[in-house]
């Protein structure tokens, strides 16, 4: 087969972009292609969360009230159950504004980029840390190995704002309303958290015939 470039348009704060790239990577293993490249790319489910975050009863409301917010966290928790992923919705508190977060996916070394993909739904998703504080955000940096003084630094100095504006512009351009969102070789779009037998099919055929 020939080589997967796989750019995620994900938002730190969204229980689908968790179950996507779990399934995402369980096809990944069954159809082993290699050499792989995935790119992690900053989407923001709502651009006009102030710095300081909102309360979750925020998001209750907007979801229609306690009791079908409770059905449509149960079911993602169902889910993620399935495919080895945990969420604890009670957990949370705030839902933060993610920029930060973003920021600090870009300035990881490549390499590590998952891990802290994980490290920030891990925070977020489980502990219910508002992942849009910095000093929460150091705290995940410094358990990833990086240094959270140098980390603080280009943070404060929106070293890697300019890339995650990039981001956005392209989900804009491209017509992205949602995400998670799989742009599969600069050409194929996969939308959504797919089931991994939807993500092994696709992925064969395209790296079949790219």
């Amino acid at each position: 087969m020939n080589e997967l470039k796989i750019d995620i348009y994900q938002d730190t704060v969204c229980p689908w972009c968790r179950i996507g790239q779990a399934h995402l990577m369980q096809a990944l293993r069954k159809i082993s292609i290699e050499p792989l490249e995935i790119n992690y790319k900053a989407f923001l489910l709502d651009p006009t969360t102030p710095p300081e975050g909102r309360p979750r009863s925020t998001l209750i409301e907007k979801l229609g009230g306690q009791q079908r917010s409770d059905e449509m966290h149960n079911r993602l928790c169902k889910i993620g159950e399935a495919c080895g992923v945990e969420f604890h919705f009670e957990e949370i508190e705030r839902i933060p504004n993610t920029l930060l977060s973003h920021q600090l996916i870009k300035l990881t070394p490549h390499d590590k980029q998952r891990a802290m993909v994980d490290a920030l739904h891990d925070a977020y998703f489980e502990q219910g840390l508002d992942i849009g504080q910095m000093d929460v955000l150091l705290d995940i940096a410094k358990s990833q190995g990086l240094d959270p003084v140098e980390v603080k630094g280009k943070l404060l100095a929106e070293e890697q704002l300019p890339e995650v504006e990039r981001d956005l512009a392209f989900a804009e351009a491209a017509n992205i309303s949602g995400v998670p969102f799989f742009v599969i070789n600069d050409t194929y779009g996969i939308s959504g958290a797919q089931p991994v037998d939807v993500f092994v099919q696709a992925l064969t055929q395209i790296a079949e015939t790219t």
